[in-house]
């Protein structure tokens, strides 16, 4: 019966719970065990809250028996990034100048799953400050993707990606700065959704770019996602950024499932060269798919999606340089060298070099050199007009179609150790998903096949509008459903790995 709750989705887990088929203890229990029985391999989490999960869903348990209404998620499990605060839990950002600290207060979407009845698994393994697309960058070692152990689970959410694809959790959370939620969402062969900047609350979330980071959900289903996206989003006054409009009605889209009447447009800027051969093989057959569906296809092209890497690259270490200043050894986490001879910038000094990871100083080097005096007209002002270019190709293009279409990663999983010391090559993993979180527009991936050179996850990217992520579920949706009714879900026919 464990096994079998733990290959339920999440819509499934929730019907069984209300009906009480099944108790909220009893699934937490499923998931708990299966993070014991595989997490040794796979690495997803890094704390396990198993007596707080089982609190959690106890009182799930209890509020049900006694007749409460409660959300559609209760008693579901969940996997959350270890970016977002939270009071009972360690948070760590998967960096060494924040082992063991814990936060004084919950982030708004962590108080928000709580509220909902969502059982939170534990918190789940990272690149350091969300700095990375293969979650090597994490100080407490990298993650394993499930289908491969030996590949990466992408980055940086992903800890979370993996948490799901391995069935240790129905559910996850990540955020997404350039492509974070769906380049592993991608390469672990499930569904990962950016939703519009500012439409799930920042609050809480240990800041990175803060023009950029958006939270978002990771899930093994198109509808399940979107329960989470519903549950997760809206309005949040303690955060300026966010967008005070009402949800989009991504569930009902979810299920709706049609794409019959909409134009997609596929973007020749992200495809061809350097991208392997069968990822373009399987997007290609998922664009042919989406035309039998009923959709109209046509090319549109966005000609300054070209210059989107090397502007969010400006950007996101200009943002992040300011962000991490905030770790001085004074006020928490990690110090160094505090032995009373050495004053408050030697210690400073000390504790940021033994606390952060290579690419985080990486990036604060390059941030701090961009913004600096006789540079920062020609490198971050320069960045932000590309940035500009880039918002307008997307209001060009969506004047034309419904929605944009590409893969939503170059290539499949990498190998382990691959990439580690060319950071160019890694930064080209997010080469199909940056130009959506500079321009701020809702994006998701939805598995679309595997590879035939390497037997590995393939992802679709769709881009919408801003505010129009409904748009995004309805397409995922019935890109899904036609794949399930064809040849059933890659996940469950054709999974491999020891995390299996």
């Amino acid at each position: 019966m464990a096994g079998e709750l733990t290959r339920m989705t999440a819509a499934e887990l929730a019907a069984a719970i209300a009906t009480g088929e099944v108790s909220a203890l009893e699934v937490t229990d499923a998931h708990l065990a299966r993070i014991g029985e595989v997490d040794d391999a796979v690495h997803a989490f890094l704390h396990i809250a198993a007596d707080g999960a089982r609190q959690a869903a106890r009182a799930v348990d209890e509020r049900r028996a006694a007749g409460e209404m409660l959300g559609p998620l209760a008693g579901v499990p969940l996997a959350l990034k270890d970016v977002f605060t939270t009071i009972d839990m360690p948070t760590t950002c998967g960096s060494a100048i924040l082992n063991g600290w814990r936060p004084p207060y919950d982030a708004t979407i962590t108080r928000r799953l709580r509220q909902a009845g969502v059982v939170i698994l534990g918190k789940t393994n990272m690149d350091e400050f969300a700095m990375g697309s293969s979650t090597e960058n994490s100080a407490f070692g990298p993650s394993h993707n499930p289908w491969d152990l030996s590949r990466v689970p992408g980055g940086s959410s992903g800890g979370s990606a993996a948490a799901v694809a391995g069935f240790e959790a129905p559910l996850g959370i990540g955020t997404d700065t350039g492509g974070s939620i769906r380049q592993p969402a991608a390469v672990c062969g499930v569904v990962g959704v950016k939703p519009t900047y500012g439409g799930p609350s920042r609050y809480g979330v240990v800041a990175f770019a803060s023009s950029l980071d958006t939270p978002g959900p990771l899930a093994r289903t198109v509808l399940d996602a979107a329960l989470l996206h519903e549950t997760m989003a809206g309005h949040d006054p303690c955060d300026s950024t966010s967008v005070n409009e009402p949800v989009p009605p991504v569930v009902a889209a979810a299920r709706q499932a049609d794409v019959s009447g909409l134009t997609i447009g596929v973007v020749p800027e992200l495809g061809g060269e350097g991208y392997q051969p069968g990822v373009l093989a399987r997007f290609g057959e998922a664009v042919d798919l989406l035309e039998s569906l009923g959709a109209k296809v046509v090319e549109v092209s966005c000609p300054h999606f070209s210059y989107a890497l090397p502007a969010y690259y400006l950007i996101a270490p200009s943002e992040c340089s300011s962000n991490l200043a905030r770790f001085d050894a004074m006020r928490y986490g990690l110090r160094v060298g505090d032995d009373g001879t050495r004053s408050a910038d030697e210690v400073m000094s000390l504790t940021r070099a033994q606390g952060f990871g290579a690419e985080v100083k990486r990036r604060i080097m390059l941030g701090t050199y961009a913004l600096s005096s006789g540079y920062y007209d020609a490198y971050y002002g320069k960045a932000q007009q590309v940035r500009t270019l880039i918002i307008r190709d997307f209001q060009t293009a969506f004047e034309q179609v419904d929605v944009l279409v590409s893969p939503s990663t170059p290539t499949t999983a990498f190998p382990l150790g691959e990439r580690v010391d060319d950071p160019l090559a890694m930064y080209v993993a997010d080469l199909c998903t940056i130009p959506s979180d500079l321009a701020g527009n809702a994006a998701l991936s939805v598995p679309c096949g595997l590879a035939a050179e390497d037997g590995l996850p393939v992802g679709l990217q769709i881009m919408a509008p801003v505010l129009a992520d409904d748009r995004l579920y309805r397409v995922g949706a019935a890109v899904e459903a036609a794949l399930d009714s064809r040849r059933g879900h890659p996940l469950l026919d054709e999974a491999k790995g020891l995390a299996w």
